[in-house]
């Protein structure tokens, strides 16, 4: 991957594009797919979608019972499994599990996630932001990496971002703020680390057909929000005193979904991976400094050194890997 690739490919889609849109009149019969976080939010939009169009789909939950109840009216072959992110013993067992249940795995989509949480330690004190929403990630990719490499059309992994992750690279010097707390610099941080996480994946996997690609999926008042205050909200210009949508350029969920899912599933996609993709296109390179809200993705964000780097960390971290083994 180089920055090279981070070209428009002429997608047929937009910014506006709904998850029925994308996916209309695609059969998935007989596709096994997992969503993380896919019983609320975009999640809960692209679990229906890929159901809908025939796919199986497990969702892990770190609230099963939950989880069945946001199910329950969806038609279509779901399952939950218990599995907590920030918990990497929970995602093992959760990855055994589909070890024993399914044959292969052709799409994993990694929609779950926190946002500008307050200051939180888990497991060996890592920062909680970054363990939820990368090293949780990151090790079920890679216990699930045999049930990827069996997909005999390749498999896709799809990782949701977002353009917060042009708030700040990856802090190799302190990447879990033992020298002070910055719940939007975590949060950046975790969502440059979404990046070079699916970067570094494909570039690993592409030999046996799995490939990756990053994501944003757009401004959305989703869960995502719920710790942040009503006020801190008001004083973004995202909602007004009654928590309703005021702020430009907000999309629903179901417009929220459309890109992971064009990702897991647009042939025009095929024989690539490793590239940024925002509004059902691949976006372009965006100049340091440029406004989040403008689009396109940091070259730091998409450094395959960074990414390569970055996989070290997270192994050493956790312990994951190699793949395959």
């Amino acid at each position: 991957m180089n920055r090279t690739d981070q070209q428009p490919l002429g997608s047929p889609f937009s910014a506006a594009t709904t998850a029925d849109e994308v996916t209309a009149g695609l059969d998935l019969s007989g596709r096994n797919a997992v969503v993380t976080g896919g019983y609320s939010g975009l999640g809960l939009e692209t679990t229906r979608a890929l159901a809908a169009a025939g796919a199986r789909v497990v969702v892990p939950a770190r609230r099963p019972d939950a989880a069945r109840a946001a199910l329950a009216d969806v038609p279509g072959d779901t399952e939950v499994v218990p599995m907590d992110l920030a918990d990497p013993g929970t995602v093992r067992a959760a990855a055994a599990h589909l070890r024993e249940a399914l044959p292969r795995l052709d799409l994993l989509m990694a929609v779950a996630g926190v946002m500008a949480t307050p200051e939180r330690r888990v497991g060996p004190g890592w920062e909680s932001q970054l363990a939820t929403n990368h090293f949780g990630h990151f090790v079920l990719a890679c216990e699930l990496y045999p049930l990827l490499a069996a997909a005999p059309g390749g498999a896709r992994v799809v990782v949701n971002s977002s353009a917060g992750h042009t708030l700040t690279g990856i802090r190799w010097h302190d990447p879990h703020f033992r020298t002070g707390y910055d719940k939007w610099a975590a949060y950046g941080q975790s969502k440059t680390a979404n990046v070079l996480f699916a970067v570094h994946l494909d570039a690993l996997g592409r030999e046996d057909g799995v490939r990756a690609f990053p994501l944003h999926p757009g401004k959305i008042i989703t869960g995502l929000q719920r710790e942040m205050a009503l006020q801190e909200q008001i004083d973004l210009g995202w909602v007004d005193a009654h928590g309703n949508v005021v702020g430009e350029g907000f999309k629903s969920a179901s417009q929220g979904a459309a890109t992971g899912l064009w990702a897991a599933t647009s042939p025009l996609l095929a024989d690539r991976g490793g590239v940024y993709l925002e509004d059902c296109e691949i976006a372009a390179v965006s100049a340091p400094g440029t406004p989040m809200d403008d689009g396109g993705v940091r070259a730091y964000a998409v450094d395959p050194e960074g990414a390569a780097r970055l996989w070290e960390l997270s192994v050493a971290a956790t312990g994951a890997g190699p793949l395959g083994s």
